[in-house]
């Protein structure tokens, strides 16, 4: 598998749930000076969406050049619309992501911004409240939803700044030498590689230039781990390349243990439950948390590896939507996301494989059957690309 191009130099702060996140988002706003790109997959009407709107405007009407895209399904067609208008009195350029699913089923599902080509912030959190709920924003949480995302300062931003100025680009008219030329511009950037200190690496997953490249991030991390890995994520479903991975590694003595969210679809939670068994067999602790909706997608394999981003461990992550993560070689920053992530796990609730075995037969029959549903849908939404 291809190596990633890392690149060095690069200054990465973990910033953990909402508190942090739109503090650091709207102080960057609020300073800068020339361009602002943001890209997210759902940007709600609540207080703190409301928020971040204010300071795009304020930050256009003094004359920042400032493009947003939202995805059209995770927004909502009202909202979608809504946002359209506003931003167009307050001076802000904006785009919907595939609405009315003109362009194929694929979500832009990706949580980027970059400020003044300076600054980036990637990870897995929308521009909504973590106090309320993701499914209904009139059912509150008890505590914040659980994710994080990084802030980048360094050469690293360059690249996200390529990244997230094309898809603008892709939005509207261009013909096809221009697409093209935009193809060329990506792969030549892509080249860049260092060894410095503080090595980071910003990779995407799209339907054209890197269909599984997220994916097989996380397969050389796990193949090449020697004792430990950590891996939260809200929606499993992974295919079987990635569920081989997980199983090879603790087979050959390796700590891994998977922190899953549940609780907040039935479907996807049978769909989990029935790779259980199979992982726990193999030496793959489950743990499942319960404290609130945990949203983040994050990973740290022998505390020298670390992910953060938007991709879920499920088949639209991983084989339909756009996806953006940033993976990180800091022993530093390695260590302060396992602390985050062993709170996490101390949080939750240890499956073990009694508790399986068990659960009434007809729960388990429903979980076999409800993967059955999933895997059939997704071979279809992946043209046979999901196993």
């Amino acid at each position: 598998m291809r190596k990633l191009n890392f690149v060095g130099g690069n200054d990465v702060r973990l910033l953990h749930c909402g508190a942090e996140f739109f503090a650091a988002l709207i102080a960057d706003i609020d300073q800068a000076q020339q361009d602002i790109h943001l890209e997210t997959y759902i940007f709600s009407s609540d207080a703190t969406g409301l928020q971040v709107q204010a300071a795009l405007e304020r930050a256009a009407q003094r004359g920042v050049n400032v493009r947003v895209i939202a995805d059209w399904l995770g927004s909502g067609d009202h909202q979608s619309k809504a946002l359209t208008e506003t931003f167009a009195r307050g001076g802000v350029k904006f785009r919907r992501f595939n609405p009315w699913f003109r362009r194929g089923l694929a979500r832009t599902h990706r949580k980027i911004c970059v400020i003044d080509q300076k600054i980036a912030l990637v990870g897995g959190l929308n521009i909504n409240d973590d106090m309320l709920s993701d499914d209904d924003a009139a059912i509150p949480l008890e505590f914040p939803r659980w994710d994080f995302a990084v802030r980048v300062t360094g050469p690293l931003v360059n690249q996200i700044q390529l990244e997230i100025y094309a898809q603008w680009l892709r939005m509207g008219k261009l013909g096809l030498k221009s697409r093209l030329q935009l193809l060329l511009n990506l792969r030549d950037e892509e080249q860049v590689a260092s060894h410095e200190p503080s090595l980071a690496a910003f990779i995407v997953r799209d339907n054209l230039r890197h269909r599984a490249t997220i994916q097989r991030a996380y397969l050389q991390a796990l193949g090449l781990a020697r004792k430990k890995a950590i891996l939260a994520n809200p929606y499993f479903a992974p295919g079987r390349k990635f569920r081989r991975a997980l199983i090879s590694a603790a087979s050959r003595g390796v700590d891994v243990t998977l922190l899953i969210g549940v609780g907040q679809f039935h479907l996807q939670d049978a769909v989990a439950h029935s790779y259980y068994p199979k992982l726990m067999k193999y030496g793959v602790k489950i743990v499942e948390y319960r404290k609130t909706q945990l949203h983040a997608k994050v990973a740290v394999v022998d505390e020298e590896w670390a992910t953060v981003g938007s991709s879920n461990f499920d088949g639209l992550s991983l084989f339909v939507n756009q996806e953006a993560n940033v993976v990180i070689r800091d022993a530093a920053f390695s260590q302060e996301l396992t602390t985050h992530l062993e709170q996490g796990i101390a949080d939750g609730v240890l499956i073990a494989a009694e508790d399986y075995n068990n659960k009434p037969w007809y729960k388990r029959a429903w979980y076999g059957t409800a993967y059955l549903i999933y895997r059939s849908v997704m071979r279809i939404a992946t043209l046979g690309g999901y196993a």
